[in-house]
Order: structure tokens, then sequence, then C-alpha cells
């Protein structure tokens, strides 16, 4: 179940407010750790903000393209790392594509939902036994870096429509 500080992208929701709440939070980040969000960074994040479909780093920069900021894949990849690096978005490894943080930058383990028809991407709170194994690797002296967990399956609206 998602997290309940987000919008849970698999059903109706004030999708305007809930794009612009994460945008002014992932601002608001990035001021107070004094980060320059970018015309380009900024581009990509709305861009992700879109919907709450992964993307491609491919399918980020034909948007930047189209919006004159730059057709190189490094322009799309530079902002994609920065986003990532300081908790803005997410790597969706499962899909080699990327999603924005539903938390604003605020330092959290999260998990995600994703559809594999859809492609769209609930991001939810890091489950109780995840946080154990960090905990227990901590006292046995092991410091997790990064803890991926993506569970795939299908949405109820594509259920649906293939039922």
């Amino acid at each position: 179940m998602p997290s309940s500080s987000a919008a849970d992208p698999f059903h109706a929701h004030d999708h305007g407010a809930c794009r612009g709440e994460a945008m002014r939070a992932a601002e608001a980040a990035c001021r107070a750790r004094k980060l320059r969000l970018t015309p380009a960074r900024a581009f990509v994040l709305e861009t992700l903000l879109e919907s709450h479909q992964a993307m491609t780093a491919y399918e980020v920069l034909d948007r930047l393209a189209g919006a004159g900021l730059g057709s190189q894949p490094p322009v799309a990849y530079r902002a994609l790392d920065f986003l990532v690096a300081n908790g803005l978005a997410h790597r969706i490894e499962r899909l080699g594509a990327f999603v924005a943080c539903t938390h604003g930058g605020a330092e959290h383990a999260a998990a995600f939902l994703v559809c594999r028809r859809c492609r769209r991407v609930a991001e939810t709170a890091l489950p109780r036994a995840m946080r154990g194994l960090i905990d227990e690797a901590a006292a046995g002296g092991f410091a997790v870096e990064t803890v991926v967990v993506e569970a795939e399956g299908l949405c109820d609206a594509c259920r649906e429509a293939g039922a």
C-alpha cells in the first residue's frame, strides 16, 4: 500500500496538486542543501512529475530536446544523476527508467510497486523486514548503502482492461 504521505498513482487523485507539492518540496530541499536546480534539472524533474509513469533516459532526452534544453544523452543523464543522487528521483531497476520521488528529497527508505503494463510506479515505505535487515547488517558492522525493493505486477486498471 502506498505511503499515506504521497498520492496513490493507481487511483484517482488531484495530480496537479500532487505535482505542485512535489516540485515545491524539491525546490525547498535544494535551497536547504544549497544545491543548484538548473533549468535542465528542473525541467527533467517536472517531466518526471507529469505522470507516475517511469521514463527512460531517452524519453527524458526527447522532452529536453523538444524544449530546446539539449539533445545529447549526457544532458539527460547528468540531470537524472543529480536528481537521483539528491533523492529527488529514483531509478526503477526493473524498467531501466526513472520516476520522481514522492517524498520531495526527504531522507527515506522506499520500495516500489511497478505495473508492468502501464509502467506506473507507486512509491511506498520500505517494509519493516527490510529495515530489520539494515539494522541487522549495522549490528554486524556492515553499512548498507543501497537497497532496491521493486514489486512488479498489474494495477487494477490494467487487470480490468485485460479481463
